[in-house]
């Protein structure tokens, strides 16, 4: 794919508050996942291995920790002159408001994606965990000539008023668009990946950001004014692994989906394989960062860290140290964490550099998974069955 046919503009400006406290000092694109990776590392390896070349990255809120952990693109290959390589567009300081929405984000770089002059854009999410070939889906967008093509999925209809709803008649062409509905007519969910034709879209953007009335999103006024002046908008049915990680709870469920053996995205390095990169892997010349262990039950284990203890069902990141006496299951364990002697951790989220002290005990559940808060210090009279508001901030 030439990098003049398509460039990619990668929305990753979220506050995340759903994922507090993880995300109080950080983007929710650069939180932790999977052992070693953040979580916008996904859409950054799909640009690289769809061989698309041109990523513009949009930042806003705590972008220092995106723009820190992207730097120039070497990890993803995706560096090099004006021409391509990885742009972080910040919102402009001269701009008070900052980006309004998805689709005013898209706006305001209207300059950055006409120095490319492309003939399709493809908008990405910064906080999805899924691995897609752009390049099928560039050409089921050109193959039908459409305006837009709108990556789908199915979900249950129970689900479905948890999203963007797209209903479709045979041919997937899309006749109806609603974001989430109170009662949804169809299971196909939108997953915020987005193709356009850039001359269609730029037009559509420019009309968009005129009315006082809009919200500036693409799924709640982008698409269902596209569909009103009769644009062509088709369906893309995806039916590989995505998730939509932006809660505590889907953030813990699709990290103990890493440890399904046979669910996607497989993370262990494989030349012959789909490739996630991150920073940290650049930096190690491409070290094996994560495997299955057999001293640890069912748990995916970062190379770097001192496991002592008895860890099940766990992902543990980097820098991770679990002293002798101490249980850690069913949780995610995030950089540099460090869990002293007699500790009892079951269904949580520790965060990246918290101390967790001798005899402390951090217990949820599957319908209440835990979160301590990165750097929080938990001392060893603690009991947290459900609250962390009095854990010391260091």
């Amino acid at each position: 794919m030439s990098k003049k046919d398509c460039i990619a503009m990668l929305l990753a400006g979220g506050e995340g508050r759903r994922l507090s406290p993880l995300t109080n000092n950080l983007a929710k694109p650069a939180v932790p996942f999977g052992g070693e990776y953040r979580i916008i590392d996904f859409p950054l390896s799909n640009c690289a291995n769809s061989g698309i070349q041109t990523v513009g990255v949009l930042t806003q809120y705590a972008s220092e920790s995106l723009h820190t952990h992207i730097g120039g693109g070497e990890p993803w290959g995706l560096y090099g002159s004006n021409e391509d390589g990885v742009s972080l567009l910040t919102a402009s300081p001269e701009d008070p408001c900052g980006y309004l929405g998805t689709a005013d984000a898209i706006y305001k770089n209207i300059d950055f994606i006409d120095k490319h002059n492309p003939e399709d854009v493809l908008i990405l999410s910064g906080d999805h965990i899924y691995s897609m070939d752009y390049r099928i889906l560039r050409q089921a967008h050109t193959f039908s000539g459409a305006d837009a093509t709108v990556s789908v999925m199915e979900v249950p209809l129970a689900e479905a008023h948890r999203f963007g709803i797209v209903e479709a008649d045979e041919s997937m062409r899309i006749i109806n668009f609603i974001e989430k509905p109170t009662k949804p007519q169809s299971n196909l969910a939108s997953m915020g990946i987005y193709i356009f034709k850039w001359s269609y879209l730029r037009k559509m953007l420019i009309d968009d950001s005129k009315n006082p009335r809009s919200s500036h999103d693409f799924g709640k006024d982008i698409l269902p004014r596209m569909l009103r002046l009769d644009g062509k908008l088709y369906a893309y049915p995806f039916e590989g692994y995505w998730r939509d990680v932006g809660t505590v709870t889907s953030l813990w469920e699709a990290h103990m989906d890493l440890l399904e053996q046979d669910v996607e995205p497989h993370l262990e390095p494989d030349p012959n394989a789909w490739q996630t990169y991150s920073r940290d892997q650049y930096l190690r010349s491409g070290r094996s960062p994560i495997s299955r262990t057999d001293e640890h039950d069912s748990s995916l284990s970062h190379w770097n860290n001192a496991v002592i203890g008895d860890v099940q069902r766990t992902v543990v990141f980097y820098g991770v140290q679990v002293a002798a006496g101490s249980v850690v299951a069913n949780s995610v364990l995030m950089p540099n964490v460090k869990i002293g002697r007699n500790v009892r951790v079951d269904y949580a989220i520790i965060g990246e550099g918290a101390i967790i002290k001798d005899g402390a005990r951090i217990e949820g559940s599957i319908g209440k998974i835990e979160v301590i808060a990165p750097h929080a210090v938990v001392e060893g009279s603690a009991f947290i069955p459900s609250s962390v508001l009095n854990i010391q901030q260091t």
